[in-house]
């Protein structure tokens, strides 16, 4: 791979590092908080869904200057916005701190998931764009297993109310690494073209390694129906069917649960007989299997593409789902529960997580692509909030009640994407209006 545009796709994914840290890293730090600022079950709901409401803040707002300054330039904003929350995190005197601290932190992971894999899809050849915006999901679930083995080291070596804040100071190095690395890489070039800087374009065009810089131009050109680097609207009329797609693998991605047994990992395995410790070196082997399981997706998603990865994850989604389900349930046979969890997220990580951010980055033209990307980030982000918010009230009251829903809301997914959901591998983005239609 060209060396400039490797260096693309590497900055852009770490990104999802720490997207993936942050999401994790409260499942490690659920106990202390409750016990720091006195929280009860809803309190602790809203304390934690706090920086999901600043996510889907950041998702709904990231798409208008992502596609009028470019995704490269925006990110360097989020970058400063994720060390000023972990920080902030760290040093929260009180709750209402922290939670800003953590609301800050949400505005730069909703706008990272708009404006990364729409970055690394106008930079990636179009036979390997699978793999290669799926580099984010990639640090997604690597900061999600280095968040729970420094949550784990942490846990063994610091004792006190307020081993808990060491917890979140650790995102501090990767985003000044992220911060820093973000001035090495170029713009994008399909928007320099759509903001009418063809010259800029050819340049970085030649850099990637695009070898017939001209055709490449000539393919955007005829693409692009916004007006001399006017931008275009996102709209129903026009949009509706890659709109629909969006939201719809975006709320399906959350109705799997995925984000809330991520944010309450520990919680279920105390619930189950695991002590503190014990739990957390459980939830190691679950980061560990999903990394493991995205690795692999990558490996085959432009080979078998995105509609057959979901289908075949949705049915080890719904039977371990089911199977948690019957043991939290019944009381009977928690022994398998690590099992069905290690399942749960190996079906999630071979599907829904592999295939989400690249399928929306794809399906969008691209004078709308980062408003578009934003909307399916929004839809990812509403439902992550709300259903954080409400399962631990839900699993109070029952505690297999939750999977029971997730199961049936995986057989649902499972029915759309047979009957609804279109093959997009190795189309050119420039060809994908046409190739939604004809599907």
């Amino acid at each position: 791979m060209n060396a400039v545009l490797a260096k693309g796709i590497f900055v852009g994914g770490l990104t999802g590092l720490l997207f993936g840290f942050d999401t994790a890293v409260i499942a490690g730090a659920t106990h202390g908080l409750a016990v720091t600022f006195a929280l009860n079950p809803a309190g602790l709901g809203w304390t934690v869904s706090s920086a999901l409401w600043g996510t889907l803040v950041g998702a709904l707002l990231a798409g208008y200057p992502g596609d009028r300054f470019g995704a490269r330039n925006c990110l360097r904003v989020i970058a400063a916005m994720y060390l000023l929350s972990a920080l902030g995190s760290f040093a929260a005197p009180t709750l209402p701190l922290f939670i800003a601290a953590r609301v800050l932190g949400g505005l730069a992971i909703g706008a990272s998931t708009v404006l990364a894999p729409t970055y690394l899809a106008e930079i990636a050849p179009a036979e390997r764009r699978g793999a290669l915006v799926g580099v984010f999901q990639l640090n997604i679930v690597f900061g999600i297993l280095v968040a729970y083995l420094s949550n784990y080291l942490i846990g063994v070596h610091l004792a006190g109310p307020d081993a808990w804040r060491w917890k979140f100071l650790v995102a501090v190095f990767p985003a000044a690494l992220l911060g820093v690395q973000l001035f090495s890489i170029p713009n994008s070039p399909r928007w320099l073209a759509v903001r009418g800087r063809a010259v800029e374009a050819a340049d970085v065009l030649g850099r990637i390694g695009v070898p017939d810089v001209a055709a490449e131009l000539e393919r955007y050109a005829r693409a692009d129906r916004s007006a001399s680097g006017a931008l275009a609207r996102l709209s129903w009329r026009r949009h509706a069917r890659p709109m629909l797609l969006a939201m719809g693998i975006a709320a399906f991605n959350q109705l799997s649960g995925i984000n809330a047994i991520l944010y309450y990992l520990n919680d279920i395995f105390a619930a189950a007989g695991f002590g503190r410790v014990s739990a957390a070196a459980q939830a190691v082997l679950i980061g560990a299997t999903n990394f493991a399981f995205t690795l692999l997706a990558l490996a085959v998603i432009d080979r078998f593409g995105r509609r057959t990865l979901l289908k075949v994850g949705s049915l080890g989604l719904i039977v371990s789902l089911a199977a948690t389900a019957y043991i939290e349930l019944s009381g009977a046979h928690q022994h398998w529960l690590l099992w069905m969890l290690v399942l749960f997220i190996a079906s999630f990580a071979f599907s829904q997580g592999a295939v989400i951010w690249v399928y929306i980055a794809e399906i969008f033209p691209t004078e709308v692509r980062s408003r578009g990307q934003g909307l399916g980030a929004s839809t990812h982000w509403c439902m992550d909030a709300l259903i954080a918010t409400f399962f631990p009230i839900a699993a109070a009251y029952s505690k297999g009640l939750p999977f029971v829903f997730f199961a049936v809301m995986m057989v649902v997914q499972l029915v759309v994407v047979t009957r609804y959901f279109p093959e997009t591998r190795r189309v050119r983005l420039e060809d994908m209006e046409k190739a939604l239609e004809r599907a």
